[in-house]
């Protein structure tokens, strides 16, 4: 009997084959209590432990093929940063020296006070690097028991062909079933920021994850369809049903093989306007992946990364430098917009003034209100900022602006940092562009204030639509409220466009709406003439602009916008999206 689950679509494409179940358990672990004497050779063993891990990694990373994107070894590198961060290393020995216990013990009490750091974070995707924690602590916990690395407990030959259920995956994993030609994943857990999904998508391996619970019902061996563009999972389909989505699927490898062939085409519609077409980053590694679709530059440098590798003192400014300089000859001569660091409040650091849990994160001292608060964390970026800008084009792009007077503040801190940087001798680009993250309703209603104090805007979707609707769209209970087509969140989409277009300042959107082919229309026909994306995404959405004439959308987003009936909506929005003839002639 076919069984169908729904999750969430992370990586696009269709893939049929059948079950490989991945079957992983938590190793078990208890305390035990060790003599004084004995705290040195312990702390020895656990040594070896993050040894024997770091050299597993290692070997993973030497033996990427050739074939492979030279840059995937950048996410594997992430795990080996996390193995040399002291908060980990450090952390794990004094516990066995305080309480006087076992290697795997003291591991998993670490383990729990880094965790309830990350879970208090409200920054989705700082949250979701809890996981990578956790797969490098198990990584530990095996060496500690003599058991091998996690990539060995199947042959390699069992992946070819088939699609793998689990709980969830490492990047060691996903880089070594793609290697051995698995077919797509299902997992019970996960989510779209985490390093698997990326992986994922930049492996063009098709993925759905947050399938609760779904091994429950899976067997090994059994036939399955996974579809990455809509979340759907099919088990023991019919005949009928594998014959669909075989077809589904050769369209839309067809549709792919397609998409290289624009690469380096403008970005313009029908009627000759030039859109702008730019990448989201959250590492160096990602410039990779920007190469190979010709974005036009960077529109969102995601900083989080810097301070993920240090959970009790914060990058400093020769850090900030030097990552900054690295993008910026990467990206010879490309735009680069550098948002400030947007972690908040909840992060638990003990030399911060902010260092209490927020009761409610989301509305707590993060972004830009951090940034004030706490100069010291946010004056070693700007510094570095500001000299990197010497040597290439730079944005700065401040997020979670609420009102006027945090502008007029940072603009006070930029002016005298600019004065320090000239007595202290180094170059700056002297007339580096300010723009703010419009992620408030209360910012966005009042865009037309705004646009006076900055020289852009940068909507972001994610959060405008979270705080506009209420809902936490990675809270299974209120997640599907998500709804990018409410009334609510298109008409503060448009006010923030217009009040662009008033002061004749560039607005663009970096949120996941710019990188979802569904909306791009939409969003052409309320005035977005700048998108910022995952690279991924990026030709997909130039195909959907090369086939629009901007003169017959108008009619269909008028409607969807005065929509109140979601249904409707949709169906709206699939008639505005319905055949290049119909929209483009």
């Amino acid at each position: 009997m076919s069984i169908m689950f729904s999750g969430v679509g992370v990586s696009r494409g269709i893939a049929i084959g059948t079950v490989h179940r991945l079957q992983r358990h938590d190793i078990e672990v208890g305390e035990i209590s060790l003599n004084s004497q004995d705290i040195p050779a312990e702390i020895e063993r656990f040594n070896t432990a993050v040894d024997t891990a770091r050299t597993q990694l290692h070997n993973i990373v030497d033996n990427i093929p050739l074939t492979l994107n030279v840059e995937i070894g950048a996410f594997i590198e992430a795990h080996l940063m996390m193995l040399d961060d002291d908060i980990l290393a450090e952390g794990t020995a004094r516990i066995i020296k305080e309480r006087q216990c076992n290697a795997e013990w003291a591991l998993k009490l670490q383990m729990e006070r880094i965790g309830q750091v990350f879970d208090a974070m409200e920054d989705e995707y700082l949250a979701t690097r809890k996981n990578d924690i956790s797969h490098v602590i198990q990584r530990i916990m095996r060496a500690l028991q003599n058991i091998g690395p996690p990539e060995h407990d199947h042959d390699p030959q069992v992946w070819e062909g088939k699609i793998v259920v689990a709980d969830d995956l490492t990047p060691a994993d996903t880089i070594v079933m793609q290697h051995h030609g698995v077919a797509g994943f299902a997992t019970e857990s996960g989510g779209p920021l985490s390093h698997t999904a990326i992986l994922a998508r930049s492996l063009d391996i098709p993925a759905v994850v947050g399938l609760h619970e779904a091994r429950r019902y899976i067997r090994d061996g059994e036939p399955i369809v996974v579809d990455g563009n809509i979340g759907l999972v099919l088990v023991d389909p019919h005949y009928e049903a594998v014959e669909y989505f075989n077809s589904k699927r050769n369209r839309y490898l067809r549709k792919r093989r397609e998409l290289v062939k624009i690469k380096d085409a403008p970005a313009q519609t029908l009627c000759g306007t030039r859109i702008s077409l730019q990448a989201n980053i959250e590492t160096e590694a990602d410039v990779a992946a920007l190469r190979k679709v010709n974005a036009e530059g960077v529109g969102l440098y995601r900083t989080e990364y810097l301070y993920m590798r240090h959970t009790d003192v914060y990058p400093s400014e020769q850090e900030h430098y030097d990552s900054y300089i690295k993008l910026v000859r990467a990206l010879k001569g490309a735009p680069l917009t550098i948002r400030t660091v947007d972690i908040g409040g909840d992060k638990e650091i003990q030399h911060t003034q902010a260092g209490t849990v927020a009761h409610n994160p989301a509305l707590g001292v993060r972004g830009v209100r951090l940034c004030i608060n706490e100069p010291a964390i946010f004056l070693p970026q700007l510094r570095a900022i500001l000299r990197a800008s010497a040597k290439g084009p730079i944005q700065i792009l401040l997020p979670m602006l609420t009102n006027v007077e945090e502008v007029m503040q940072i603009k006070r801190l930029l002016e005298n940092t600019k004065s320090d940087l000239r007595n202290d001798g180094h170059k700056f680009d002297e007339n580096i562009q300010m723009g703010g993250m419009i992620e408030v309703p209360a910012t966005a209603i009042a865009a037309q204030q705004f646009v006076r104090h900055l020289d852009f805007l940068s909507i972001g979707t994610n959060d405008l639509i979270q705080y506009t609707l209420a809902i936490d769209r990675v809270d299974d209970q209120v997640n599907y409220l998500y709804d990018p087509l409410h009334p609510a969140v298109l008409m503060l989409i448009g006010n923030i466009i217009k009040a662009g277009d008033k002061q004749n300042i560039p607005v663009s959107m970096c949120g996941e709406m710019a990188g979802d082919s569904r909306y791009t229309r939409l969003l052409l026909a309320l005035g977005l003439r700048s998108f910022s994306m995952p690279a991924n995404a990026l030709l997909e959405v130039k195909s959907v602009i090369n086939n629009s004439s901007l003169g017959k959308l108008d009619t269909h987003a008028r409607k969807i916008s005065k929509c109140d009936n979601p249904l409707k909506q949709i169906a709206l929005l699939d008639k505005l999206n319905t055949g290049i003839e119909s929209i483009a002639h």
